[in-house]
């Protein structure tokens, strides 16, 4: 069960006191308090862990700073959309809005090789209106051998070009806690010239002790990919483990299911799964194209599968695109084969308009008939 109490509640208040009196009471229940601090109000939900079926929500409601009394009816205590809970979903990261509601694209390089390549690629986000990118410094390799990322040593450049740039917000996988601390050490050392979206890789989507490390801090939100061989279900309670620790602020990211029914493409697409997402989380939803195709094929239309996955995913309501882009893919030390090229980028942002734009005319056909039937 979750209680919402009224925006802006404070803990000192004798009704916030009387109400943790009276939940302290209740033999067989703990609860745990979340506060979701927001620009211009802070909201904060108690959650009763136990045997809960039985409470008076009647009587819990009467409380004073009560606002209303959620029912958990599913396994996700805290990102999961529950029994008439319709709350708007969204938070806010460093002037960039990440909701369910809207769309953010973070094209850039999946992982960082020079200077140069970094400056060529916010340049041109610049140039067309985007603040947000992807930069990998830390690499997770399937061989020993292959490049891991330049880690902490492209720190300084990446922060420092994305101030130059106005780049809000860089999505950078990290791998152990250690690379946390980096990256707030020479975010302060270049005066916090942006923001970091921590992204959890699909090799790490069961690494419990990484997703516990993770959120327990609450300085950056959380891209958590899915799990390349584990169940919708099973990715969704590892994103629950970010919550349980205190950081809620998470986007959930689909990038393809490891199987040989997906040939030719790297993985098999799943981004049919966005509005199931979205239906039993709050969570906003972000698709990889690039990873999920791995190519840079394209059928008898001449569209590369990497758009048309792309499309598939905004239509049916995606919040945010991870994709890669490389100024020469030929020099890419990873992923040079999938990346798109500089030049393609207008094209793939019209494209995204253009399918953005039908999934809007989808709500409005929705909203139409619905009035008209009662729906």
């Amino acid at each position: 069960m979750i209680i919402i109490l009224h925006p802006d509640t404070d803990k000192s208040d004798a009704g916030y006191r009387k109400l943790m009196e009276y939940l302290a009471g209740i033999p067989g229940i703990t609860t745990r308090t979340h506060d979701v601090v927001g620009a211009e109000q802070t909201l904060t939900e108690v959650y009763l862990v136990g045997r809960t079926a039985t409470l008076d929500m009647a009587q819990i409601q009467s409380f004073e700073v009560v606002e209303r009394v959620v029912r958990v009816s599913r396994e996700y205590r805290i990102l999961g959309r529950h029994k008439d809970d319709v709350r708007p979903s969204h938070f806010d990261y460093n002037g960039v809005r990440f909701g369910q509601d809207n769309l953010n694209i973070f094209a850039g390089l999946c992982a960082v090789d020079t200077r140069d390549h970094v400056e060529q690629m916010m340049r041109a986000l610049k140039e067309r209106g985007l603040n947000c990118t992807r930069m990998g410094a830390y690499k997770p390799r399937t061989s020993p051998y292959s490049f891991q990322g330049h880690g902490r040593n492209c720190l300084p450049y990446v922060f420092e070009l994305a101030g130059k740039y106005g780049i809000r917000v860089i999505a950078m996988e990290v791998t152990h806690e250690a690379h946390i601390n980096e990256i707030d050490a020479v975010l302060q050392q270049t005066g916090n010239s942006t923001g970091v979206l921590l992204q959890i890789g699909t090799r790490n989507a069961q690494n419990f002790e990484l997703l516990k490390s993770v959120g327990r801090q609450n300085t950056y939100p959380v891209l958590l990919k899915r799990g390349f061989g584990i169940t919708l279900e099973e990715s969704l309670n590892a994103a629950e483990y970010l919550a349980s620790e205190g950081n809620r602020n998470v986007v959930f990211c689909l990038r393809g299911m490891k199987t040989q029914y997906g040939d030719p493409h790297r993985n098999m697409v799943d981004f049919s799964h966005v509005p199931t997402v979205k239906m039993l989380t709050r969570m906003p939803v972000c698709i990889d194209p690039s990873h999920s195709v791995g190519s840079r094929h394209a059928g008898p239309d001449r569209i590369l599968d990497v758009f048309h996955a792309t499309a598939q995913g905004v239509i049916a309501g995606a919040n945010m695109i991870l994709v890669d882009f490389h100024p020469d893919p030929a020099r890419a030390l990873v992923d040079g084969p999938q990346a798109l090229r500089l030049e393609e980028l207008d094209w793939f942002l019209e494209d995204v308009r253009i399918a953005r734009a039908g999934y809007e005319q989808r709500q409005t056909l929705r909203d139409r008939v619905g009035n008209q039937q009662g729906i």
